[in-house]
């Protein structure tokens, strides 16, 4: 991953940490700024992997899923991380094709699943540029990714969106997660950029990258709305549904002769919204 890409520094500091002696309890704790929102220094992997459990749980039912029969389903998880919802995923489907950025964290995801999954159903896959998948057309049934694009720049992050339809069989389903704008985004972007400006500087960035206050402010490198998702995909897809938080109004503009479904959902953060849709 080329250094030029300073949304890509946390994750290269946290895979150093992956890759070296940590237990994987230790891993949780140090790196708990990519990872999830614990806060503490006892959070668990056992722990770490129950959340991603219960919000698998809760999004097959708030995104209206349950009608995907995962047990026969190949999925792909974009953002796998060291495998907080991969475990759950492999308990449910088929197979599942755990991918990311980092390669220690692939790693890391295979240990966690070994013990807490079903190891015999997962491959992974390296994401070696961070916008492109090497996988054939039509490889998959699912594709989920959650917390993960928005951490990506604009147009990888729409590559990335192409490349999940490209490999997702016809009738297929793409669950993808994004964060658009909010009104503290006025001043969180700026600082943002800043932020990850300084990562780039040696030593002080090393450093910043490693903490969770300044990792939470830069890596969120950017916000997309629906209507610039569904322009640039629409053709690709059927019954789309964007799934956004019931706190807030969200305009999404039909594309063309393609209906979008706008649904105004409990439990989903006012800053999220989902992408759920059926490869045409």
């Amino acid at each position: 991953m080329g250094s030029r890409r300073a949304h890509h520094l946390p994750w290269s500091r946290a895979g150093n940490l992956a890759d070296n002696d940590l237990s994987a309890d230790e891993v949780v704790r140090e790196t708990g700024w990519v990872f999830n929102n614990e806060t503490g220094a006892d959070l668990t992997l056992e722990e770490f992997v129950n959340t991603g459990d219960r919000e698998v749980k809760r999004y097959i039912r708030l995104l209206e899923l349950e009608n995907i029969s995962l047990e026969s389903s190949t999925l792909l998880e974009i953002g796998s991380g060291i495998g907080r919802m991969t475990s759950s995923f492999t308990n449910r489907c088929r197979k599942v094709i755990a991918a990311d950025v980092d390669s220690a964290f692939l790693e890391r995801c295979r240990q966690t699943v070994a013990r807490y999954g079903r190891i015999d159903r997962l491959s992974t896959l390296h994401v070696i540029d961070g916008r492109s998948l090497a996988l054939s057309d039509n490889t998959v049934d699912v594709v989920f990714s959650y917390i993960t694009l928005q951490h990506c720049q604009p147009q990888d992050a729409i590559d990335l969106i192409k490349e999940a339809i490209r490999v997702t069989s016809s009738g297929g389903t793409v669950v993808l997660n994004f964060r658009t704008w909010v009104l503290k985004d006025v001043a969180l972007v700026p600082l943002g950029i800043a932020v990850r400006a300084l990562w780039k500087v040696p030593v002080v960035g090393t450093r910043l990258a490693h903490w969770r206050w300044s990792t939470r402010l830069g890596w969120q490198a950017n916000r997309l709305k629906p209507d610039t998702v569904v322009a640039a995909v629409a053709p690709a897809l059927r019954e789309i549904k964007v799934f956004h938080s019931a706190k807030r109004k969200l305009q999404v503009s039909a594309c063309g002769i393609i209906p979008v479904q706008a649904r105004p959902t409990n439990r989903i953060n006012p800053s999220h919204w989902w992408l759920v849709a059926q490869v045409s």
